[in-house]
């Protein structure tokens, strides 16, 4: 098939044509996506659907066998001198007391006094004196106790004007929930308005133009849109993670700005090589639309690895992920082609005159790329062995990764139901979240399994890494119970995974686990963080075998060679381990605590890992693609080794510059947010492209492939049948192609900036 007949290179041709129909239909895909999403919203995934294991097991009983409601708490703090047994506290209590009780869909009011609710309960006074707790429940699941939530804080709001001098504090469920989604929403908005002109200054630098630089980020935005809205429709066949919105907007952003910035790069270069605005915008679609193809398969190819990791949070996120690659790459093949078709060359208006002439008087010889590549070809091992070095240093204290599932804890401190809780914490400590082992019997009053759970609570009475059980409930039609067993250590480190090993492997086997006819699993976060490492080290290995089987298999066939895929797949990994070195020094080990605005858990969020290798080795291939097929097809031209690979770096080092600070930028933004699981996606996510961008493409890959020499393009011969698949290859030749004589580069008409131009080194 001739390269002007491809795909990409007849959906361009019909788009440049059709452009009316191509840029109305995309709008109105985009509105109609964006308006069924958020007319029919998006349904996330609760707190069990995200729990796996056993501890998953215990959630989902939980939840069946307890009637829905949220735990609400009320701290009362009193003025100076009022101790909390005091008439005024008793009176503070009773106050409050009588306000909720009076709320709809407000249950279980319980006080540390005598009330109409019940005898009182004393362990709901701290023993400093300093304050008291009135707990409470709100009916309703996730989605009826949001609406429920306002009448309660009017309640308490009332009791606080009755009250001078007192302070009340509401933490719980519902509350923290509401406050957490409005932050991650405020997060969002704040990620979305900071990238977006952030993403266009770097675009100005990059063309020196604002409308060539607004229409990337116009493809961005709308892709982002549009899959956003798409998203929503989906999540009710199979519900979103609450973070999915974030991911989406990282990746969209990237590769819609990618995407378009290769291809219009490529048609601003056709147009400069003399051909004609029709002919530019063929060979653009011809060669870097086949690319975005290329690259956007192995994207969701990559991302669909996450399909495999048994994890509801992870197939969100690959949904979400291959949803808005499929709608960038869309939009790349059709309203791109559209839009360069109707502004033709007005496409270079709004110049910024101080960027143009920067970028004219330069001297392509004397740029910091250019000396950088010549260096590295002339002392490749040198050169390997610097930066291979340095990677392999920034990935020692990757050994030591430690994931873990956040808790309340990671969450941010300007919240009002943390600040809450945190009070909560000092006045009644109790350490971390205790385990809950929940007991599922046909009757949970038998004689039998009383015993049973009597045995457990005595067996961990006498056990040094557990405290007393604090509480029993039992669900209303006797067939569940639960026990809250506190552990000992903070809930993610050995001591506390420890007990629980203790707890499910020696203590409930010889208490209730025997007893006949009763199943027992633990959950809480100690169990529910384990649960999700041990789901984590069982499935990764498969998510690691098909990403690197599938990104093999692609290069392979791209480059019809079996040592380029393999020298790929190793640099990749490199980049990746000192990403997750950087990670393990900053957040596990609390490094730059201050700089970034977050407290260390011990421990990184722990579905971060296998996302970013995902990721990482999806966006990375797509340069990796670029690149090394301007350098084959310089070396299937005749040029040795060394000077291939100077053409194709120096062929491909604005754009893939231009992409990778881009991203860079985009996902540094996310460290800035108050979410600590958005600060490390964006450390690390940033991290690796920086690395990958400049240590892996700008040295790594040239010195390898220089010391490789013609070994690069080894394929044995029982390989041969392979077909020739070009991803980028040499422009079609198609009409309105520069006449003899015209300006640009060609066969009569040397390009001073290409070395293959000038005499070549010796042959490797």
């Amino acid at each position: 098939m001739e390269p002007n007949r491809n795909l990409a290179a007849r959906a361009g041709r019909w788009s440049a044509t059709h452009r009316k129909t191509a840029i109305w239909g995309w709008l109105l895909l985009v509105v109609l996506a964006v308006a069924i999403g958020g007319a029919v919203g998006t349904k996330t995934l609760s707190n069990e659907d995200q729990s796996v294991g056993e501890s998953g097991r215990a959630d989902v009983t939980m939840a069946h066998a307890f009637p829905a409601a949220a735990d609400e708490t009320v701290l009362i703090e009193g003025p100076d001198g009022a101790g909390n047994r005091s008439p005024e506290f008793r009176h503070a209590a009773a106050t409050l007391a009588a306000q909720l009780a009076n709320t709809p869909f407000v249950e279980r009011v319980e006080t540390p006094f005598d009330g109409p609710d019940g005898p009182g309960n004393p362990s709901l006074l701290s023993r400093n004196g300093r304050s008291a707790m009135v707990n409470f429940r709100i009916e309703g699941d996730e989605d009826e106790r949001d609406g429920r939530l306002d009448p309660v804080l009017a309640a308490v709001d009332r009791a606080r004007d009755r009250l001078p001098g007192f302070e009340l504090s509401q933490l719980g469920d519902a509350s923290v929930d509401r406050q957490m989604s409005e932050s991650i929403d405020s997060d969002f908005r704040k990620a979305e308005l900071t990238s977006l002109p952030v993403t266009l200054i770097i675009l100005v630098l990059a063309f020196g133009a604002l409308v060539a630089a607004g229409v990337p980020l116009l493809l961005g935005m709308t892709a982002v849109a549009g899959a956003i809205g798409l998203t929503g429709l989906i999540s009710h066949l199979t519900p979103m993670s609450e973070t999915a919105t974030s991911v989406i907007l990282l990746i969209g952003l990237a590769v819609g700005v990618d995407y378009s910035l290769f291809y219009l790069r490529r048609e601003r270069e056709e147009r400069a090589a003399g051909r004609s605005e029709r002919a530019a915008l063929e060979v653009a679609a011809a060669t870097s639309g086949r690319a975005v193809i290329v690259s956007g398969v192995t994207v969701m190819i990559a991302m669909a690895g996450m399909y495999l990791t048994g994890s509801s949070t992870f197939t969100s996120f690959a949904t979400g992920t291959i949803i808005v690659v499929a709608v960038a790459v869309l939009g790349s093949l059709t309203v791109l082609p559209a839009i360069l078709a109707w502004l033709g060359d007005r496409v270079d208006r709004g110049r910024i005159p101080l960027v143009r002439r920067l970028w004219r008087g330069r001297d392509p010889e004397r740029t910091l790329g250019a000396r950088l590549i010549r260096g590295v070809l002339r002392r490749p091992l040198a050169a390997t062995l610097v930066a291979g070095g340095g990677l392999v240093l920034l990935a020692i204290p990757a050994f030591g990764l430690h994931t873990i599932t956040p808790g309340v804890e990671s969450l941010p401190r300007n919240l009002d139901a943390i600040q809450a809780y945190d009070k909560v914490d000092r006045d009644f400590p109790g350490g971390p979240e205790p385990a809950q082992v929940v007991i599922e019997a046909d009757d949970v009053d038998d004689p039998a399994v009383r015993e049973g759970i009597a045995a457990l609570e005595g067996e961990v009475e006498s056990r040094d890494r557990f405290g007393p059980a604090l509480s029993t409930a039992t669900s209303p039609d006797g067939r569940v119970a639960g026990v809250d067993v506190p552990l000992a250590g903070t809930g993610t480190d050995d001591r506390s995974i420890a007990a629980l090993d203790e707890l499910r492997g020696e203590v409930i086997p010889r208490t209730i686990g025997s007893v006949p006819g009763a199943e027992v699993n633990v959950t809480g976060m100690t169990a529910g963080s384990e649960d999700f490492n041990d789901l984590m080290r069982s499935h990764a290995p498969w998510v690691f075998v098909f990403v690197l089987a599938a990104a093999f298999l692609l290069l392979l066939v791209a480059f019809r060679s079996v040592v380029i895929p393999a020298t790929s797949i190793l640099l990749n990994l490199l980049s990746v381990g000192a990403a997750y070195g950087l990670l393990v020094w900053v957040f596990q080990e609390g490094h730059l605590e201050g700089l970034l605005g977050f407290e260390s858990g011990g421990g990184i969020t722990a579905w971060l890992p296998l996302f970013l290798f995902v990721v990482l080795f999806g966006l990375s291939m797509d340069y990796h693609v670029f690149i090394l097929s301007r350098i084959k097809e310089a070396h299937d031209r005749g040029l040795d080794t060394a000077a291939a690979i100077e053409t194709g770096l120096r062929r491909t080092a604005g754009p893939v510059t231009s992409a990778a600070i881009v991203m860079v930028a985009v996902f540094s933004i996310f460290a800035t947010l108050s979410m600590i699981e958005f600060k490390q996606v964006g450390v690390g996510l940033a991290a690796a492209v920086l690395i990958d961008a400049t240590v892996v493409r700008g040295v790594l890959v040239p010195a390898t492939m220089r010391l490789l020499g013609r070994r690069n393009w080894y394929l044995p011969r029982w390989l041969e049948w392979l077909p020739r698949f070009e991803i980028e290859g040499p422009p079609p030749v198609v009409a309105g192609a520069a006449p003899d004589g015209a300006e640009g580069p060609g066969p009569d008409r040397p390009d001073p900036d290409c070395p293959e131009r000038r005499p070549a080194p010796a042959r490797a």
